[in-house]
């Protein structure tokens, strides 16, 4: 009974609470509609879901791409101690908005229609064909890891073996989708409001995916070394932390260069709400940008961890702005999600974390040197003290 009580903790009470609000909220949306279980109408038909689950999700799943780039493109081994972790939460954040995807889908029994029934002069096509594609991809940079958990060194050998072609398709993959989502706002000009609808959604987009995949990394690095109590390895967050503040600090100076170009200054200083949301994400991710320059901040983890989260923050903001709040004022309602669709939105999340720290439990995840390595790295007396003690 004592030990009972022991597993039974905090967080695993508000994760079952969660869980089990999201199944409620998956009972009445697979039963009775999205007409039951969100506030959704023909004149806003995209919420949360979209507007979260799959914009935010794609982006927050952009560190996988990135880090693939950076070690085996560019080169640069240093960070390979943190490419498994980054590709796993790149992984599980694909599979997981394709999984909210099926809420949101009026028909998710026909999400494969896409490979049979092509439309190319559709964006929507295009984003499902790369989300498709780069989730087979992720797969397949990840599944090393699990050939090593359970000794299948053929197949490891075979998927090493064709890991150039796939670095190279990944990153391709990922470029194209992540601005496409951007794409699919260009198509309503009309309807979003100003201080976001611009020629260059795309771009901003990409960028943005870059820097909150980059905060990622952080966020990942700092939750995996408290909770596995392993080094965060705080010399390349510091350069992660440097790259971000100059990138995010390129992306803020487009957004207001696009902003003047278009002649819409003068909506920053209009009292309403899309002024004050707009703000709020600038806001954040100005601070988190300004913060990281400064060197003492960057040696901090904890400080280092703050400032991710700003940027995060922001991101998710900018996201809601775009397909929420920019949307609302042309479609003449006010929408409100519903508790369900809120319910499934936070189950996908903790779900997420639940299936990443059983990952990391039970797969090579972290990389440990091999016993060769190590031996090769210690001195002759020190080799001999360690063969006699075994």
């Amino acid at each position: 009974m004592s030990a009972l009580r022991k597993n039974i903790t905090f967080w695993r009470v508000v994760f079952a609470l969660i869980m089990l609000s999201g199944l409620y909220a998956t009972y009445l949306r697979v039963f009775y509609g999205l007409g039951a279980s969100t506030n959704l109408n023909d004149q806003f038909p995209w919420g949360i879901w979209i507007g979260f689950d799959i914009l935010c999700g794609v982006g927050l799943a952009a560190g996988g791409f990135t880090i693939v780039a950076i070690v085996h493109i560019f080169n640069i081994e240093r960070y390979k101690p943190i490419l498994r972790p980054t590709i796993l939460t790149a992984f599980l954040g694909y599979v997981l908005v394709v999984v909210a995807l099926m809420f949101d889908l009026g028909r998710p029994d026909r999400i494969w229609h896409p490979m049979v029934m092509w439309n190319p002069h559709s964006v929507m096509f295009e984003v499902a064909w790369c989300v498709m594609l780069y989730n087979t991809v992720l797969a397949l940079e990840f599944a090393p890891a699990v050939c090593e958990r359970f000794g299948w060194h053929t197949t490891n050998k075979w998927i090493k073996a064709i890991s150039v072609p796939l670095v190279i398709l990944g990153v391709v993959l990922s470029t194209l989708h992540q601005s496409s989502l951007g794409s699919l706002y260009l198509s309503v000009p009309s309807k979003l409001y100003a201080l976001w609808y611009t020629p260059f959604l795309p771009v901003f987009f990409y960028i943005s995916a870059i820097c909150v995949g980059l905060a990622m990394c952080i966020f990942e690095a700092r939750h995996s070394a408290k909770a596995f109590h392993r080094e965060m390895h705080m010399d390349l967050m510091n350069n992660i932390a440097r790259i971000l503040a100059v990138l995010l600090s390129f992306y803020l100076v487009l957004r207001f260069h696009d902003l003047r170009h278009r002649e819409v200054l003068d909506l920053l200083f209009v009292p309403r709400m899309e002024t004050y949301l707009f703000w709020l994400e600038i806001g954040l991710m100005a601070v988190g940008a300004f913060c990281l320059y400064f060197r003492r901040i960057r040696a901090n983890a904890d400080l280092l961890y703050v400032c991710a989260l700003f940027v995060i923050f922001g991101f998710l903001t900018n996201r809601l702005n775009i397909s929420l709040t920019g949307m609302e004022a042309a479609s003449g309602t006010h929408y409100i999600p519903k508790w369900t669709e809120i319910a499934v939105t936070l189950s996908v999340v903790a779900a997420g974390f639940a299936i990443f720290r059983f990952a990391a439990q039970y797969l090579p995840v972290f990389d440990e040197p091999h016993e060769e390595e190590v031996e090769a790295d210690v001195e002759p007396q020190e080799l001999e003290r360690l063969v006699l003690t075994r």
